[in-house]
């Protein structure tokens, strides 16, 4: 008698990804988190190492978390890039042993090694989030320094650079103009930790969404999804939105912008749920 094939060698599990988007880009954070397997996001049976293969087709982006305490091998992050479809994206956070040196304008053979490494990931990566978190002590001076560090194009590929600075005394309107004079961006994070600012910057906005809730199915009520669809919408047509904190006035409307969003952290067993549905509202499920 024939055995019956297992969950994880299912083809209709991997058939048909997220439609790609150049636009919108919505994930996680990670993808190895042991409550969203057995059929809470991965279904019953799903080997370990098809995790990322199921995850990006479910998705269309994913932050890396695993990169902020160790650098991986340019094997690993080529790897990753074949196991993810075309149009699927990497944002990947740079090493803390870089943004919590002590004398950060003098990093920047870290910075090479890092960046020529995850260059690897070829049209798969995405975004690269410098955390700084609270705590540390950051002088305008080195900092400076250190955003000149960062390369424009690694692997023969452009790189764009977000920073999440986590000291509220020093994410401020000086910070926001050493950003857009670069063309970079700053993470907005809706949450109460951390600085939550949603000032425009550089060709893209970079958000993490950190409220999702394990009684809500999808993290979040219908209401509030509705909304961000909204938020994202607006921005990737090049406007902003008021209704969010900022530092300064809002801009006026601009050239569209690429939209990275995650869902990250709090109730985390919801994450997935609820990309899934703003995917759902934006049209790309």
């Amino acid at each position: 008698m024939a055995r019956a094939p297992s969950a994880a060698a299912a083809p209709d599990l991997f058939a048909t990804p997220a439609k790609p988007d150049r636009t919108f880009h919505i994930g996680i954070g990670g993808w190895v988190y042991a409550p969203w397997r057995g059929g809470n996001f991965y279904p019953e049976g799903l080997v370990q190492r098809r995790e990322l293969e199921f995850a990006s087709r479910q998705l269309t982006a994913i932050e890396i978390n695993g990169t902020y305490y160790g650098a991986q091998k340019p094997a690993t992050y080529a790897k990753w890039r074949d196991e993810t479809p075309q149009g699927f994206v990497f944002s990947a956070k740079a090493p803390k042993r870089i943004t919590q040196a002590r004398a950060l304008d003098k990093v920047g053979a870290q910075v090479e090694d890092f960046v020529g490494g995850i260059a690897e990931l070829g049209d798969r990566l995405g975004p690269l989030v410098w955390q700084f978190d609270a705590g540390t002590r950051l002088q305008r001076a080195p900092f400076e320094a250190f955003l000149d560090l960062l390369p424009a194009r690694a692997g023969g590929r452009r790189l764009r650079h977000v920073l999440d600075v986590r000291d509220a005394d020093f994410f401020d309107a000086q910070l926001l103009h050493m950003v857009r004079q670069r063309g970079m961006a700053t993470v907005f994070s809706d949450s109460d930790e951390y600085p939550s600012f949603a000032d425009l910057s550089g060709e893209l906005v970079y958000a993490r969404l950190m409220r999702a809730r394990s009684a809500l199915p999808n993290g979040y009520t219908d209401a509030d999804l509705d909304r961000w669809a909204k938020h994202v919408r607006a921005w990737a047509d090049g406007q902003d939105v008021p209704a969010l904190p900022h530092l300064e006035a809002p801009q006026a409307k601009a050239a569209p912008r690429e939209v990275f969003l995650f869902f990250i952290a709090a109730d985390k067993e919801r994450n997935p749920a609820a990309a899934m549905a703003l995917l759902q509202r934006l049209g790309l499920r």
